[in-house]
């Protein structure tokens, strides 16, 4: 999950390259002042290593979500056209949906889908398009893991709950370790579920600038070696609120 203030990304070990490879979760935009900034840095990253950085597409990294939770405003506000808004939203689409650690380890923003069950049908995927509205691509990015038997429906909309049946057949089918995926906000930093087969990692302190959570990300020196690393958000004191004026160049 990002959902990450510019500040908390310019200042963390997000920038550091000790780290062999770093895969971003999605949600890059909305719920935060700098959506604009933070996405066209990753971006930099991206563009500086290519084969170092991978970014996963979220459920808010859509032209629907994106225009109704800020960051459609954002940019409004900062250019005084949606021309940013609208170049931001073509590269949404060039993301991809998930991404494999070793083989064994699955990333994927939201979760599982009742369409997939197998890892070949998550490559078949055309993901360079807009969001659907359902089918196998929308629930990888807006389905939830919870205490159900298989599925349920998500009271998100969008999407479906999963349970533990289905979280094992589908590791089992595949051959992997883990499903590592973001989507939900835990206040524990970082949550297993399903016989730890299952994580959720939250990389966005103090959500929403209220919530008081910690962030986490979750760092792999093999696929049976995983570490949480904590970190909280910059001090209210250091945070630089923008100003709700037109900035002076236009695209």
């Amino acid at each position: 999950m990002t959902f990450v203030n510019y500040s908390e990304l310019e200042v963390r070990f997000l920038t550091q390259t000790t780290y062999l490879h770093i895969t971003y979760y999605g949600d890059f935009v909305d719920r935060g002042y700098y959506s604009l900034e933070t996405f066209t840095y990753l971006l930099a990253l991206k563009a500086k290593w290519p084969d170092r950085i991978t970014l996963l597409r979220g459920n808010h990294d859509s032209r629907q979500i994106a225009q109704v939770y800020g960051f459609y405003d954002e940019c409004q506000t900062k250019y005084g056209n949606a021309s940013a808004w609208r170049y931001c939203t073509k590269v949404f689409d060039m993301l991809t949906v998930a991404a494999l650690i070793d083989e064994q380890i699955l990333c994927v923003h939201g979760g599982l889908s009742p369409d997939i069950k197998t890892l070949d049908q998550i490559r078949t995927i055309e993901w360079n398009q807009e969001i659907p509205h359902k089918g196998a691509f929308c629930d990888l990015v807006w389905s939830d893991p919870e205490d159900v038997d298989t599925w349920a429906i998500s009271p998100r909309g969008a999407g479906w709950l999963f349970g533990a049946k289905v979280t094992n057949e589908f590791v089992h089918i595949n051959n992997l370790k883990l499903i590592c995926r973001a989507h939900q906000l835990v206040h524990e930093h970082y949550k297993f579920m399903f016989d730890e087969t299952l994580v959720t990692v939250w990389s966005a302190p103090n959500y929403c600038y209220h919530c008081g959570n910690i962030g986490s990300i979750m760092v792999f020196k093999d696929v049976n070696t995983r570490e949480p690393k904590l970190f909280w958000a910059v001090p209210d004191s250091q945070r630089v609120i923008p100003p709700r004026t037109r900035t002076p160049y236009f695209l």
